[in-house]
């Protein structure tokens, strides 16, 4: 039952990242007034950039790479008027490293053929046309991968590094990864892409996007100031213990923060929460199939190395995958090739990925030892030495990738159908829907449950990101084909 003492609210926005504060802007657009509650110190969720201090200046840091590409011109406008000449388009520069290689990703075909070899080339068409001519039923992410490339070319990178990020075998992992994830992606997009340039390609392959000049989190900072200039509020520091509901409407909502904990009674609620967290929030409890379903459900969780360095820079990539196994971290990105303000002038710095679940070696090891872990493998591939290395920051974020697991399709199903029948309750972005989206259709969630409010009409939020093709080709309006601006400035 709704407390007494619940202060009334128009509308609660709860969970600031790249879903809930889209929602929040759009709303004060119409006049609207939200309340943004966020756990963090600051906005952004997985999109926020952190800020170390060091005595010869100050280092910006997404957390992992942000790159911004979309279909939808109005997300475009939308981030244009936020950040104006502040949002630059930059050149990407890819690699991955695989079997002691690196290789350029758009595919140069040239390179993959001098670093494979003829008798690998010759291994990889004929694995990729028996895989043709014999199919396998399409079950796993495994079966669609081997289908699509033969089983040469998907275990050379394909495989392993989804495995790397998952922690299970791909045979474990839904097709729905695959649909969702590389749907028109095939050797021949790549080969036609490699060899005309100038066609488009599959939209893994664009080779160039949009970045603000401080960092993705520079988005939801600006978005914050709009809010609050507009009326509206941000809490940080607070998060919500407890959703009370009769029938089918939330009445109200306890916060808590460092000033204790408040009710609030609100007109409508635009959730970001994982969904593995929100059941537990809703009194009365769910129905016992939507607890047991959400418990079904798993994430993958995170851990990052940030290391300030003293050179000017160590290479040209964006960042560069790391599919094979033994290398004990992912991903890695140079932030000052996203732009040169993210360092002070004459250093570089270095955000480094691993992969793991909540409570694992990885997640428990401290900075110290990741970076034993890790030194030895940049040192032998060329990246720094170790003296170079000026700080280390450790940073841990739970929650990060929904986990297509091959039963999780259903569980999802069975606890958003139980969410999504309240009135007045809509469960948002990649954490709140169970989604692995982008960020752009992370802000589209948003924006689409924002409208839904306004006008009283609910829009089916499952269907942002669902067209049958990959999510990494963007479309760029007219008024954004801007010169391109390099991230190496004079």
């Amino acid at each position: 039952m709704q407390s007494e003492a619940a202060s009334s609210c128009d509308v609660l926005i709860l969970g600031g990242g790249p879903a809930g504060m889209a929602a929040a802007m759009e709303l004060v657009r119409a006049g609207r007034h939200p309340l943004i509650v966020e756990k963090d110190a600051q906005v952004g969720g997985l999109a926020q950039t952190l800020r170390f201090e060091q005595p010869e200046g100050t280092y910006l840091t997404d957390i992992g790479p942000h790159r911004f590409f979309s279909k939808n011109k109005y997300l475009y406008d939308f981030i244009g008027d936020l950040l104006g000449e502040e949002w630059r388009k930059i050149p990407r520069h890819t690699r991955f490293f695989v079997d002691g290689k690196f290789y350029h990703y758009p595919v140069r075909l040239g390179q993959v053929l001098r670093n494979v070899g003829p008798l690998n080339a010759f291994h990889a068409m004929w694995d990729y046309l028996l895989a043709r001519l014999f199919p396998r039923e399409i079950r796993t992410f495994e079966d669609h991968s081997i289908n699509t490339f033969g089983r040469w070319l998907a275990a050379f990178n394909m495989l392993n590094y989804t495995e790397k990020i998952w922690g299970i075998p791909c045979n474990q992992i839904s097709v729905d990864w695959a649909t969702q994830r590389i749907a028109d992606l095939s050797i021949w997009s790549i080969l036609k892409k490699a060899l005309f340039r100038g066609q488009q390609g599959p939209k893994t392959l664009t080779d160039s996007f949009y970045y603000p000049s401080l960092g993705s989190g520079l988005i939801y900072r600006r978005i914050r100031e709009r809010v609050e200039e507009r009326g509206g509020e941000v809490r940080t520091s607070a998060q919500p213990v407890a959703i009370h509901w009769e029938g089918r409407r939330v009445t109200s909502v306890e916060v808590s923060s460092a000033g204790g904990t408040q009710a609030f009674s609100p007109q409508a609620v635009v959730h970001s929460v994982p969904l593995t967290q929100t059941v537990h929030l809703f009194h009365p409890s769910p129905p016992a199939e939507v607890m047991e379903a959400a418990s079904a459900l798993r994430f993958r969780s995170q851990v990052y190395l940030f290391l300030t360095v003293n050179r000017e820079r160590i290479g040209p990539d964006n960042w560069v995958y790391f599919p094979d196994l033994e290398v004990p971290f992912g991903r890695m990105s140079e932030m000052k090739n996203f732009s040169e303000r993210m360092c002070p002038t004459g250093r570089t710095s270095l955000f480094i990925e691993f992969f793991c679940f909540e409570g694992d070696d990885i997640w428990k090891a401290s900075k110290e030892e990741l970076f034993e872990r890790s030194m030895p493998w940049l040192e032998r591939l060329g990246f720094l030495r170790r003296e170079e290395v000026t700080s280390m920051h450790h940073l841990r974020r739970a929650n990060s990738y929904p986990l297509y697991d091959l039963s999780y399709h259903g569980h999802v199903q069975t606890v958003l159908r139980w969410l999504d029948g309240f009135e007045n309750f809509y469960a948002v972005g990649r954490p709140g829907r169970f989604r692995y989206t982008n960020q752009d259709h992370s802000q589209e969630m948003g924006i689409l449950a924002a409208q839904s409010i306004l006008d009283g009409r609910r829009r089916d939020l499952d269907q942002v990101g669902a067209e049958d093709e990959y999510f990494e080709r963007g479309f760029v309006p007219e008024q954004y084909k801007r010169v391109m601006v390099s991230a190496v400035e004079p």
